[in-house]
């Protein structure tokens, strides 16, 4: 299993290179950046699309055919659509996920940017957005991007993951951690 994520990102990073010397040289770095989090956010919503981009029973020309209509849907770029036939011609549909999340990891270090990973209990306000990312950029002391999910299972609070380092301040997990001490008394 192990194996099989480091070929999938060690394939990931390689596509994700060359979309960003692509986008870097036709000048589209923002725009591509903005078409590959759309098609993210497809990913999370859609269970068809997710199970159409990890078929192996989907001939080539049909992933293809599919994933173009949904880029097209999506309004993205010629840049992004062609990125996506191509990597549909080659049967690397299964590792999109992983692209867009290295060409973004790519894109943020090349601009000094660090990505923090945000699990919240309720969607976050602009505000409360903005005042996590002024207390990050405190921390860290560079500019911070922000990639927020909600997961209601943590009940209240955060987790944000920034590289290795990890926050957890969820209520789930201090109520975890409450009942493993209950037990260890008794």
């Amino acid at each position: 299993m192990a194996s099989e994520s480091t070929a999938v990102s060690g394939i990931a990073e390689r596509y994700a290179g060359a979309l960003y010397d692509l986008a870097d040289e036709q000048n589209v770095l923002d725009q591509t950046a903005d078409d590959l989090r759309g098609l993210a956010t497809m990913l999370d919503d859609s269970d068809d699309f997710r199970r159409l981009i990890r078929s192996p029973v989907i001939s080539k020309e049909d992933q293809a055919g599919a994933a173009n209509a949904v880029v097209e849907k999506a309004g993205a770029a010629d840049l992004v659509r062609r990125f996506i036939g191509a990597i549909a011609a080659n049967r690397r549909l299964f590792a999109l996920p992983t692209i867009i999340t290295s060409f973004l990891d790519l894109l943020a270090t090349r601009r000094g940017i660090v990505r923090a990973q945000v699990t919240s209990a309720h969607a976050l306000s602009e505000s409360q957005r903005q005042e996590l990312s002024d207390a990050l950029k405190a921390s860290m002391g560079n500019e911070v991007s922000l990639d927020v999910q909600v997961n209601p299972a943590l009940i209240g609070g955060l987790i944000v993951r920034v590289g290795s380092r990890m926050i957890d301040s969820s209520l789930k997990t201090k109520l975890e951690r409450l009942q493993l001490a209950m037990k260890g008394v008794g």
